[in-house]
């Protein structure tokens, strides 16, 4: 099902050791073998730096002949450093950035500058112009802190009218909730791509605390056989292969523009992945 144009995206987060440099930098030699549209690099570890995240980008940009996303929150430490980052990043040739809220505080404080992510598209778009793409988040599962659908897109539609250009979902496996997610933007008037979030199946227990972190639903008939396999890790990644490969394939069928895959900073699960698509 996956044609020799259909756009690819691989997320990566900083690393912040030397064995993490070490696979970091073996994932992306090769995944960007598949000349995948762009890379993109997560808010440092936990939403809370740029540095690392401004570092891995620089090398990335230098280094990988791809296109490089940086990951930017609101828990920027100001407007003025966000600004400086700015331009570091137009400079070096960057020109998409993904703009996201970030994780709240467990005790519910604000930090940084800027509480939504509409209001960080915003200052961008203001002091940029149309320097740079800018991707969003959505939430096709619905984000855990909104009331209802309506309220979820409501909140999307703030990020767009700001100046988003593109949006990446929050990763899921059931496709419906993808395809009812597009047909009510439309309704709404957004008519920004939304590229579907890819999460190849490969531990069971990282996959449930993943879960439980950001809302993300694991239906049941997965759950369930995840949980029969145990400590099984083969048969884990060969049934989450067939499971994402599939997701994948209709997601594709359906019109969905590309795919934007959370690598962890591992190439294999990608590969195994797009090689199965390409046979598909």
């Amino acid at each position: 099902m996956l044609k020799a144009w259909t756009p690819l995206s691989f997320e990566f987060f900083p690393p912040r050791s030397d064995e993490q440099q070490q696979r970091f930098e073996a994932a992306w030699r090769e995944l960007a073998a598949l000349k995948p549209e762009y890379f993109s690099v997560t808010f440092g570890a936990g939403g809370s730096s740029l540095d690392a995240t401004h570092k891995a980008v620089m090398g990335l940009q230098a280094n990988s002949g791809v296109p490089v996303a940086p990951h930017v929150s609101c828990k920027v430490d100001s407007r003025e450093a966000l600004a400086g980052y700015l331009d570091d990043y137009a400079k070096a040739g960057v020109r998409r950035l993904v703009l996201l809220r970030g994780d709240r505080q467990a005790d519910g404080a604000e930090e940084g500058p800027f509480c939504y992510a509409n209001e960080l598209v915003s200052f961008v778009r203001e002091h940029c112009g149309d320097r740079f793409s800018i991707e969003v988040a959505c939430y096709p599962e619905f984000h855990p802190e909104s009331a209802s659908p309506g309220a979820e897109l409501k909140y999307f539609r703030r990020k767009v009218d700001a100046g988003a250009t593109g949006a990446i979902t929050q990763y899921f496996y059931n496709a419906d909730s993808y395809f009812r997610f597009i047909d009510d933007c439309q309704k709404a008037g957004i008519t920004i791509p939304i590229r579907p979030g890819i999460l190849p199946i490969t531990n069971y227990r990282q996959l449930s605390r993943f879960s439980e972190q950001c809302g993300a639903e694991i239906p049941q008939w997965i759950l369930k056989r995840l949980e029969a396999y145990g400590e099984d890790r083969e048969s884990i990644r060969a049934f989450g292969l067939e499971v994402v490969t599939d997701l994948c394939s209709r997601l594709l069928r359906g019109g969905a523009p590309g795919l934007h895959i959370y690598s962890l900073n591992q190439s294999d699960p990608s590969l195994r992945l797009i090689q199965r698509l390409t046979k598909d």
